[in-house]
């Protein structure tokens, strides 16, 4: 795909990671002003205003082409807990890793996984009832999303006998039993900031004790990476102590361009298809008069005034945005974070055209997920499965960086 010549104004906010309003006052103040387009007249930016910022470079420069082309020199095996629904395990397999054991407590993600792979090694149940001793030394690779919990501090510096009873624990026990060559746990956003950076130093702390050399903690956004969604996550990569000198490890390139909802529900750059049919939430007939008066890209603030009051009741009084309320998504715009149902007032989902919430298979899509993947269980477990997931792509971007250290290591032996 060749870069293109012209960028809208929502294209530039997602890609420079600011505001519309932002480029509206830079605009005013002439510290970027758009353009004509010369055969539609829209305003845009021509791609040479934009390579004075860093972020429009690293797209412009991209190596996206040939780290697509990163395939293992030799069979590479990973442990992931925590699963879900597959998002992590189906970029780490699309990269090329063969994953011998998946644990996830939860019912219907397990039988999700069942269902698509029957050949993976899928273990329902607590992790603290697992052993991971029979993996020593047999494994390159331990992920996982372990969930964030809180650590209880008493003005100490916790480490790995500390922090028992938390899920991060089960993480760095299993890493401490297999002693894998490299780590990778992901994450919310949030975790950077929790408990004002202490828990996140705290988890640190712990991996530094297990033998392991930590790559800085990076927030990956997952439009940069063939992602049609607004989706921020946290990766934390680490190093088996006796092989750090011996690895180095990039962060993905970003893909060439920004992805949008079109992209995800009809047929062209993701998909062969338009987004097939799929079960999906309805809303009350009153919310969906009043959504049917939001515009594509619009949210409660395009509404007539009386309807604002109606539909945000005692919130219309109060401060604050509330973006995501009676949102809806635009075709020529990513879609924003996806949640665990479609339909939820403060995080409103609707679907860019019809007045409805987006379906099963849409969200799907939308995370990037092939469409060949069934999900099991109710349309609302398949929504939260989905909702909780990595996005497919964004995990495939880093687990070729992965693979890459990898084969440089063996290479060098």
């Amino acid at each position: 795909m060749q870069y293109k010549e012209y960028y809208s104004i929502a294209e530039v906010a997602d890609i420079l990671s600011i505001s519309k309003e932002t480029l509206r006052r830079w605009d005013n103040n002439k510290k970027l002003v758009p353009t004509r387009h010369p055969i539609n007249n829209y305003r845009v930016y021509h791609k040479s205003q934009l390579e004075i910022f860093d972020e429009a470079k690293l797209m412009f420069n991209s190596l996206w082409d040939e780290e697509i082309e990163i395939k293992p020199t030799r069979q590479y095996k990973c442990i992931e807990l925590f699963a879900g629904a597959g998002g992590l395990a189906l970029g780490l397999e699309k990269a090329g890793f063969k994953t011998v054991l998946l644990n996830e407590l939860v019912k219907d993600p397990c039988l999700t996984l069942k269902k698509n792979r029957p050949d993976w090694n899928v273990v329902q149940g607590d992790i603290a009832n697992l052993s991971f001793t029979p993996y020593k030394g047999k494994i390159d690779l331990i992920s996982g999303g372990f969930p964030c919990q809180a650590f209880s501090y008493a003005g100490k510096k916790l480490g790995f006998e500390d922090i028992r009873g938390t899920l991060f624990y089960q993480f760095a026990r299993a890493v401490s039993e297999v002693q894998p060559k490299i780590f990778l746990g992901e994450n919310v956003r949030g975790l950077l900031k929790h408990d004002e950076g202490k828990t996140l130093e705290t988890i640190k702390n712990v991996l530094s004790e297990l033998g392991y050399t930590l790559i800085e903690p990076r927030v990956l956004k997952a439009i940069f990476y063939m992602v049609p969604q607004k989706r921020e996550r946290l990766f934390i990569i680490g190093i088996r102590n006796d092989l750090a000198q011996k690895m180095k490890f990039l962060w993905p390139s970003p893909y060439k361009c920004i992805l949008t909802v079109r992209d995800a529900l009809k047929a062209g750059h993701l998909y062969d298809t338009d987004c097939p049919p799929s079960p999906g939430q309805e809303y009350p007939e009153r919310k969906k008069e009043i959504l049917s008066c939001v515009p594509p890209g619009g949210y409660w603030r395009n509404l007539p005034i009386e309807l604002q009051k109606e539909y945000m009741k005692k919130s219309f009084y109060l401060g604050g945005g509330k973006t995501g309320m009676a949102r809806r998504l635009s075709w020529d715009e990513p879609s924003l974070t996806l949640t665990c149902a479609p339909a939820q007032k403060q995080t409103e989902r609707c679907h860019p055209e019809e007045t409805r919430p987006l379906t099963t298979k849409e969200y799907a899509r939308i995370q990037t997920f092939p469409d060949g993947w069934r999900f099991k269980g109710s349309a609302s477990s398949i929504y939260k499965q989905i909702g909780n997931a990595v996005p497919v792509n964004l995990a495939y971007a880093v687990a070729r960086s992965l693979v890459r250290m990898l084969n440089n290591y063996c290479e060098n032996l």
